[in-house]
């Protein structure tokens, strides 16, 4: 399983690990699920499921995750979703935005929001990502059944070559969302202007492997 396959651009590099088993790609917006299926066809099954209520036609051996759990709020229950979809003995493992991902960029993004002509737009907007500890990770995964757990954070800084289209697509790609298109250009200028240049991004990666255990 690829748990969150977006555009299935690495669902497709799992197929050519895999030639002779079966890919599941799952993806909650019906648009990547599209852009999946278009680019891979029938060598992949493609769903559109949240994660947190997965369901598939039988349970995978290996659940495979790239930058997708910091944006489901509950991870108790997704912990418990993936464990329920993997065979006994399976494998998790997944990378995905931990404690003080891009913080340093978010809070400068959070200030042009509260800034006019863009704040009336954010009125009860809720920060829609969940940047977790190691340590806390650990113990939901136990929670949730599994065994040989290892979690751990990985601090990388990134110097995006093409800065506004990286940012656009990545890092505001939730704080756009809230924003009518003649506005997002203008919320983009105005954060990375206030960035500096070059711009650097402290990423955190959040990186977590565990397996079902035997029955």
């Amino acid at each position: 399983l690829d748990a969150g396959c977006g555009s299935g651009r690495v669902t497709e590099l799992l197929l050519e690990r895999l030639p002779r088993g079966r890919v599941y790609a799952v993806d909650a917006a019906p648009s990547m699920v599209g852009h999946t299926h278009q680019r891979l066809g029938e060598r992949v099954t493609a769903l559109c499921q949240d994660l947190v209520e997965l369901a598939l036609p039988e349970q995978v051996e290996v659940i495979f995750s790239n930058a997708t759990f910091h944006w489901i709020l509950d991870h108790e229950a997704l912990f418990c979703a993936l464990h329920r979809n993997l065979v006994p003995g399976g494998r998790l493992i997944a990378q995905c935005g931990g404690l003080g991902n891009v913080d340093a960029f978010r809070r400068l993004a959070d200030e042009v929001a509260d800034q006019p002509p863009f704040k009336p737009f954010f009125d009860g907007w809720r920060r829609p990502w969940n940047y977790a500890r190691a340590a806390e990770t650990t113990e939901r995964l136990q929670r949730a059944g599994f065994s040989q757990v290892s979690c751990w954070l990985e601090p990388r800084s990134v110097t995006p070559a093409d800065p506004r289209a990286f940012v656009q697509t990545v890092c505001l790609v939730r704080h756009l969302d809230p924003l009518p298109e003649n506005l997002r250009g203008p919320f983009t200028d105005r954060v990375l202007t206030q960035a500096g240049d070059p711009l650097v991004l402290d990423y955190v990666r959040l990186n977590m492997t565990a397996r079902s255990p035997t029955r």
